[in-house]
């Protein structure tokens, strides 16, 4: 093997250690400006982080009070009876005693009506009923007669006789109930020619005229012959959100107004709660029983409801502006050393733009009047 000069190997050497340096020289640059650039951003981030400027902030000393407060919600007056009246029977108007706007008695009598083959049938039923009875007569006196024979003159009538007789005479007299009962049945259809009212109230709608054909069914049925509404008492309906249900109870007295008298306060008293929510609207169904002696009150009317709600008279309360809604819950915003503070919240009762609330605040602690979610949790403020 033939081995190289020293001067060759000197100068292979020197070549591969120039090439070292020069690689180990561009590493230390890269590294030195990747790490320039790093604490350049650190500086600008320092540097920016200095200079967000403190929230100037309007603040008040939280207090304890009492919320004069009230439900305000819509309701709707009905009638406290009512109830659509149809022919029991088919014939026609023979006559009308009571229109629209007439106020009428239990039993008064409302129209009369004629019915020319329910007459037929109970002549009918009549002349059946006479002629069972004259059979049934002759079927009791013929077993008298005969059971008397057998009785005094032994042999001179059968036992099979005497049987047959009984037989008959029991026939007739099922036959004679039968009749009876017939006959009573028409007669009972006719009473319901005389149309009369079920209780005291205002004929609020009339749909048949004198001469009409009218029917429990078909053609004459379509609409009621009269509508009858009972209004000397109402009931006032109303929807009381899931939230308040539990400050409304039977016997509290509500007041109310209606468009037609805006001067004047209405009152009644609650009877009836539904016991459950209506699935879709999520409230409760409340009747107040309201008297109308008068009846100013029309069925149909909408009324503003003032339901008065019991307050705490050591609640805390705030306005509506120091409350933030955010979606992570419901706030207030606490000044603490020169610092924001967000403090989770459950709201109360509502009036006069003023709200109760409940958490983990004392009396004193000093709040955001007008809160924000531009006024971050931990955030440096000034009070004004």
């Amino acid at each position: 093997m033939n081995r190289l000069p020293k001067k060759t190997w000197f100068s292979l050497l020197a070549a591969g250690s120039i090439i070292l340096f020069s690689s180990l020289s561009g590493c230390q640059s890269s590294e030195g400006k990747e790490e320039r650039e790093k604490k350049a951003e650190s500086a600008k981030a320092v540097e920016g982080a200095a200079t967000v400027e403190t929230a100037a902030v309007e603040t008040f000393a939280l207090q304890r009070g009492k919320l004069a407060s009230a439900l305000h919600i819509p309701g709707e007056l009905v009638a406290y009876r009512d109830v659509d009246i149809y022919a029991r029977v088919t014939g026609y108007i023979k006559k009308l005693n009571a229109d629209v706007g007439s106020e009428v008695k239990q039993g008064q009598l409302l129209a009369q009506a004629e019915a020319p083959e329910l007459n037929a049938q109970l002549a009918s039923a009549e002349s059946k009923l006479k002629a069972q009875e004259a059979l049934s007569i002759a079927s009791r006196a013929n077993y008298a007669r005969v059971a008397e024979a057998a009785k005094n003159l032994p042999g001179a009538v059968s036992k099979n006789d005497v049987d047959q007789a009984l037989a008959r005479q029991n026939a007739d007299l099922a036959q004679l109930a039968a009749a009876k009962s017939a006959y009573r049945e028409v007669a009972d259809l006719r009473q319901y020619l005389q149309i009369r009212a079920p209780f005291d109230g205002i004929i609020s709608a009339r749909n048949a005229s004198t001469g009409a054909y009218i029917g429990p069914a078909g053609k004459g049925s379509e609409f009621p012959l009269f509508v009858l509404t009972e209004q000397r008492r109402l009931r006032l309906v109303i929807s009381v959100p899931e939230a308040y249900t539990g400050y409304v109870n039977t016997n509290d007295r509500v007041s109310f107004n209606v468009r037609a008298f805006p001067d004047r306060n209405f009152s009644g008293q609650v009877k009836r709660e539904a016991g459950a929510l209506d699935k879709k609207l999520r409230s409760e169904r409340v009747e107040v029983d309201v008297q109308n002696d008068d009846r100013k009150l029309l069925p149909g009317m909408v009324a503003e409801v003032n339901v008065p709600l019991p307050t705490s008279n050591n609640a805390l309360i705030v306005p509506k502006s120091a409350i933030i809604n955010s979606s992570t819950g419901v706030f207030v915003i606490r000044v603490n050393q020169q610092k924001a503070e967000w403090v989770p919240i459950k709201r109360g009762l509502e009036a006069d733009e003023k709200v109760e609330i409940f958490g983990a605040l004392k009396e004193g602690d000093k709040l955001v009047t007008e809160a924000t979610e531009e006024i971050r949790d931990g955030s440096p403020v000034s009070v004004k």
